[in-house]
């Protein structure tokens, strides 16, 4: 089967890239890391991925959105990863995600609109760290209870989507006990957040608990090959210019065939992002099967990619002037989340057999 972007993917692909490249670059990001003490969100950034839709995307049109697919949200997730871009977009992408497929009318209505113009900041707790379904909170009496770990953009966010046996919930975060934590990724915030009897509004149309994880573990994928692939790249061109004894370092046989690998790799991780995010839209039999692919694929090969990036740039690659620990960090952060590799692949031997 052929399978590739749209025209208008592709141009989304291009208007992402570009916005970022003339607007929020590295030199932004830096100053991100060297701010710890923010909030981790560049208030004329937030406003532009408000305007620009990328918050809009997968929210049906009747609710001011966009109504594209997760392939969509890939495409905004693979450029967010080259760029290295902080905020909460992922979070709040998901929490609207939980309300279009649990919401009820009212609930869409009330919610929806207001990430898609962005609003409303949101953060998601959907599994316990290190489990598969393994749900956050326990429910007693309609009050939410459990140690959420640590969640992104916690303390930042206006509501919460919380994971309990019975579904999921929204959580006001003040009603939560908050406690940030400092983050060796500086392009994310963190903070740990308990529950002790909050009272939650639960999304009363369904629990698609499975299908969220998912389809967060496919952006997270795409995440991971766009920071994977901006790491070859860059280290590509270095090693292009970076003479040692007389010739370029990239025409040694170690380093060149060593970066081909990676490049056959990155190629690989990017193809399984997109389709497991189209398999998601879809409704594709092997979805499932598709989301843990590329998420462990993604994992592996941004590891690789990014600690290449670090060896072949030399000495420099190790300092903090140099921008290639933005890159490593963000990957070893996402590595884990929704699921690592080791996970996945248990899950790809448990569908296959």
């Amino acid at each position: 089967m052929k399978f590739q972007l749209t025209d208008e993917q592709r141009a989304l692909q291009e208007a992402v890239r570009d916005y970022l490249g003339d607007r929020f670059g590295q030199k932004q990001v830096r100053e991100l890391y060297e701010s710890p003490e923010s909030d981790g969100i560049p208030e004329g950034l937030w406003k532009a991925i408000g305007e620009q839709g990328w918050l809009a995307v997968m929210v049906p049109e009747e609710h001011d959105g966009i109504g594209l697919g997760l392939l969509d949200a890939a495409v905004i997730a693979r450029a967010f990863g080259a760029g290295t871009v902080p905020g909460p977009w992922l979070g709040t992408v998901l929490v609207g995600e939980a309300v279009r497929l649990a919401g009820s009318p009212d609930q869409q209505a009330k919610w929806l609109p207001r990430i898609a113009s962005g609003q409303v900041k949101g953060a998601v707790a959907l599994l316990k760290p290190g489990t598969q379904d393994q749900p956050v909170a326990t429910v007693s009496g309609g009050s939410l209870s459990g140690d959420l770990g640590l969640v992104e953009y916690a303390a930042q966010a206006d509501v919460l989507v919380v994971s309990a046996a019975d579904g999921l919930y929204l959580v006001d975060p003040a009603a939560a006990a908050i406690t940030p934590h400092e983050v060796l990724d500086r392009t994310t915030r963190l903070a740990s957040v308990t529950l002790d009897g909050a009272a939650g509004e639960k999304l009363t149309a369904g629990n698609p608990l499975a299908e969220l994880v998912d389809r967060a573990a496919v952006l997270v994928a795409n995440d991971l090959t766009g920071i994977a692939r901006k790491a070859l790249s860059d280290t590509v061109e270095y090693d292009k210019t970076r003479v040692q004894f007389g010739k370029p370092v990239g025409s040694f046989q170690a380093i060149k065939h060593d970066l081909a690998d990676i490049h056959l790799a990155v190629t690989m991780a990017e193809h399984a992002g997109f389709y497991a995010a189209h398999a998601q839209d879809i409704d594709a039999p092997d979805k499932t099967l598709a989301a843990s692919i590329a998420k462990a694929k993604a994992g592996d090969t941004a590891s690789a990619a990014t600690s290449a990036m670090i060896q072949y740039h030399g000495g420099i690659g190790y300092t903090w002037e140099h921008d290639a620990h933005f890159y490593l960090k963000r990957a070893k952060r996402l590595e884990y989340a929704f699921g690592d590799a080791t996970q996945h692949r248990e899950r790809i031997a448990s569908i296959a057999l």
